[in-house]
């Protein structure tokens, strides 16, 4: 069980770096492109691996509720399809109402 623990804890702190690097890329980063792209990938992945955590947890400490990881699977799987599709036709409309990308020439705002 000891390692079970430490798999769970390396996967939700893995989750949780995801999270906090997509965070720093959404304040730090110059344009809403790059944001939304930094946010789009960070938060996929690090939503993804804390559910996997979650589940490798479950599949080891409850394992007297057959449905749940099911459902944490169909939870990651719907992560890993909405997320990047979501973040994409949030940047194709940004484009099409003319939103202008940052050119290394401009000032930071």
């Amino acid at each position: 069980m000891l390692l079970v623990n430490i798999i769970v804890a390396l996967l939700l702190a893995g989750g949780v770096f995801f999270l906090l690097v997509g965070s720093i890329g959404l304040l730090r980063l110059p344009d809403f492109y790059t944001r939304l792209h930094a946010t789009g990938k960070c938060d996929t992945l690090g939503g993804g691996l804390i559910i996997f955590g979650l589940l490798f947890y479950h599949l080891f400490h409850y394992s007297h509720h057959p449905l749940v990881p099911v459902r944490l699977l169909f939870l990651i799987f719907f992560i890993f399809i909405a997320n990047p599709a979501a973040t994409h036709a949030i940047m194709k409309a940004a484009y099409r109402t003319g939103v202008k990308p940052w050119t290394s020439g401009e000032e930071r705002r």
